[in-house]
C-alpha cells in the first residue's frame, strides 16, 4: 500500500510540475553529499516515527 501511494505522488510531480522538478535536481546535484545524507537520515528518522505512530494509534 505504502509502495502504491509512493507511486502515485511521484507521478503527480512528474505529471503536474516537471520543470520545477528539473530546477529541484540542479539544486540537489549542487548540495553537498553530508547535507544530502543528513536530509535522508532525517526522512529515515521521520518516517520511522510516523509508522510507529500510526500503529499505536
Amino acid at each position: 500500500m505504502a509502495l502504491g501511494l509512493l507511486a502515485v505522488i511521484e507521478g503527480l510531480v512528474l505529471a503536474l510540475v516537471p520543470l520545477r522538478l528539473e530546477d529541484l535536481l540542479k539544486v540537489l546535484r549542487d548540495t553537498p553529499i553530508q547535507t544530502l545524507r543528513n536530509i535522508g537520515l532525517g526522512v529515515i528518522a521521520l518516517g520511522v516515527a510516523i509508522v510507529w505512530i500510526a500503529q499505536y494509534l
